[in-house]
């Protein structure tokens, strides 16, 4: 199978696993590796790994920033919906894969490549997101999951491997890291190590995208958010690009300290996974999301939506993000957003995230109607009789026929 690989596109950090894998394609496949860098937000100066790319013998390298495609065209359509996996989790890694797999894909077309690589474990959900991603973009692309693979079983088998491969290792790489991390412009995860015990609480030196709640300010903050059809927009009243909008509502989100959540959720691969989640400026987009479509929506269409989210939640999750259904509830939710344009007001506080006021020119709501006072529009009080008995036939029925 090997000598069957000529080129490869290596998903590459730069960091140590990833330089492993590359070396061990050179080594196994005696194939080009063409190595992608994706600069999703994760806060990191990406030249180095063009550099140690560069060192290590590699000609095609691609380092390419893709915020604003990651937020616009990934983050935005998938807060449409209102994703919640498990009903807390806003699915920072989960949407970040789909266009790493899809620049993957390109690239391989570019390039000629034959076959594409990830640096995901065995254990994980990350395989299932990646391969499934290349598999839908392309049918007949060649797969190469090294930790599948190959035998390194420990980390002290992958030290040893780069030490006799002349792979520079950082000097903290020899205190093995306490936990993983994986971040994006969404989001920040951690897990692994000591935070394998789900009743130990993750201490502060693991959050990195909030501040606790506690020494969050004694002040509120005020927020206006923006949107047309369904998208954020603007905050304050200036309009901003996606990527530009959401790192505006992380720092919010992480001098208020909003955002933390800790998680034991349901890998797709079948075990359970507890992990800390950092999403500050998602969760108040969530928020603020939510509160603009309750003026905005019809009752019939905004449940539905609520019964659509947890299936579509859990295709994003589980890497069906390229899937006709995914796609198919995604037309049906772009269409719900036709007339979610407007403004909500938010007070943030010491890691809560609270609606104060939300106004819309098509907005739904009626005060004529709900009001107390006089000016009640056409709605006739004595109408709810026969409204509540046609309702409440069956449940007569039920209790007359059964007892």
């Amino acid at each position: 199978m090997a000598d069957q690989i000529r080129k490869v596109v290596l998903a590459y950090s730069g960091g140590l696993d990833t330089s492993i894998i590359l070396r061990w394609l050179q080594d196994t496949y005696r194939c080009e590796v063409v190595t992608f860098t994706a600069d999703l937000g994760q806060g990191e100066d990406l030249e180095p790994a063009r550099q140690k790319a560069r060192l290590m013998g590699i000609s095609e390298i691609y380092v390419e920033d893709l915020r604003e495609e990651f937020v616009r065209d990934f983050v935005f359509p998938m807060f449409r919906a209102n994703a919640l996996y498990e009903g807390t989790y806003l699915l920072g890694t989960s949407i970040a894969r789909p266009l790493i797999a899809k620049r993957q894909i390109e690239i391989a077309a570019e390039t000629g490549a034959d076959a594409v690589a990830h640096g995901a474990t065995g254990k994980g959900n990350d395989q299932v997101r990646f391969e499934l991603s290349y598999y839908a973009l392309n049918p007949h692309i060649r797969i190469i999951a090294p930790w599948r693979e190959w035998e390194l079983a420990s980390r002290t088998d992958l030290l040893n491997y780069a030490e006799s491969r002349q792979i520079p290792i950082a000097r903290d790489r020899r205190g093995e890291a306490p936990f993983s991390v994986d971040a994006n412009l969404l989001h920040a995860s951690s897990e692994g190590k000591v935070l394998e015990d789900p009743w130990v609480e993750g201490e502060e030196y693991i959050w990195s995208r909030t501040r606790a709640p506690e020494d969050a300010p004694d002040r509120p903050t005020y927020v206006e958010v923006g949107f047309r059809c369904g998208d954020a927009v603007s905050i304050d009243g200036v309009e901003l690009s996606p990527a530009t909008l959401l790192a505006r509502l992380n720092e919010l989100g992480y001098e208020n300290g909003i955002g933390r959540l800790d998680l034991v959720e349901n890998r797709f691969v079948g075990m359970k996974n507890r992990g800390l989640y950092e999403t500050p400026g998602g969760t108040i987009l969530h928020v603020a999301h939510r509160a603009m479509e309750s003026l905005t929506l019809d009752r019939g269409m905004a449940h539905l939506k609520d019964e659509l989210m947890p299936r579509y939640a859990e295709l994003v999750y589980n890497g069906f993000w390229f899937s006709p259904e995914r796609e198919m509830m995604q037309a049906a939710i772009d269409f719900s957003q036709r007339h979610v344009t407007g403004v909500v007001r938010l007070k943030l506080y010491k890691g809560n995230t609270s609606v104060v006021g939300r106004k819309a020119e098509k907005s739904l709501y009626s005060a004529d109607y709900v009001t107390f006072e006089e000016g009640e529009g056409d709605y006739d009080h004595r109408d709810a009789h026969g409204f509540i008995r046609l309702n409440a036939l069956r449940l007569r029925l039920n209790r007359m026929m059964l007892g």
